[in-house]
């Protein structure tokens, strides 16, 4: 298997034209259905009647002390991120054991919590009719949310952390594009480029992140209902304060 290393080196000689060529070949426009930020809708409103599988999506600790900061007021740590569900085990007081990095933050729904979708009595026309975006989604810290937030559905195939996100649904040259209703329409050239270039770093800062939580990486015992974060600045606690 390839070292990180040599993927973080493969993943800075990615050429953004080339990217940007790719994502043009398979198409996109974001049409705000909000499939990306959602889990499985609640029925009612109500968490209890359904089981969904919360919305996850890796946030970096710089990207979310950015998000911390976003709009008009600040956020705590924990209106931002959780720890990422994978590899904790169900105790008997709750999520326990060690994971590595962090996911955006979740509502009842397993909604992203930054998520806000417009109901058609909001929005009317003079006339009493729905404005035509009524429906749609929107992220409420749409300006600083993280890469991955800002690149799919695409993704690049390098190796070892190729597909973070799934099976591709089509793919031209490294580019992978995944589920999603706006892939095939028409992009512009400047759009195209604009994403290729927020995929490459994307990209790049995944396997340096990878590379720096597996140096900083020390084991830990954790007891009932503790859950400790591995990511790139250490080892923290699940509202991102340092263990020691």
């Amino acid at each position: 298997m390839e070292s990180l290393e040599a993927e973080l080196d493969r993943a800075r000689d990615l050429d953004v034209p080339d990217l940007a060529d790719a994502i043009v070949e398979i198409g996109f426009e974001c049409t705000r259905c909000g499939a990306c930020c959602k889990a499985e809708t609640c029925e009612n409103g109500d968490s209890d009647d359904v089981d969904p599988e919360p919305h996850t999506a890796t946030v970096f600790p710089d990207e979310i002390r950015r998000v911390q900061d976003a709009g008009d007021e600040e956020y705590d740590f924990r209106d931002v991120a959780r720890p990422m569900p994978y590899g904790l085990e169900d105790g008997p007081e709750g999520p326990e054991g060690e994971t590595f990095e962090w996911a955006l933050q979740t509502d009842d729904c397993g909604d992203c919590t930054f998520y806000e979708e417009r109901e058609a009595s909001e929005t009317p026309h003079g006339d009493g009719e729905a404005v035509e975006d009524a429906g749609t989604g929107a992220c409420t810290v749409h300006e600083d949310r993280p890469l991955i937030c800002r690149t799919y559905p695409f993704s690049v195939a390098l190796g070892g952390t190729s597909q973070p996100m799934g099976e591709a649904v089509d793919e031209h040259g490294m580019v992978r594009a995944h589920e999603c209703e706006g892939l095939g329409r028409d992009i512009s050239r400047a759009e195209a480029t604009d994403l290729a270039a927020a995929l490459k770093e994307r990209a790049v800062r995944e396997i340096e992140e990878a590379i720096a939580v597996r140096d900083a990486y020390e084991p830990v015992e954790t007891g009932p209902g503790e859950i400790v974060v591995h990511d790139s600045e250490g080892q923290k606690r699940p509202d991102g304060t340092g263990l020691d």
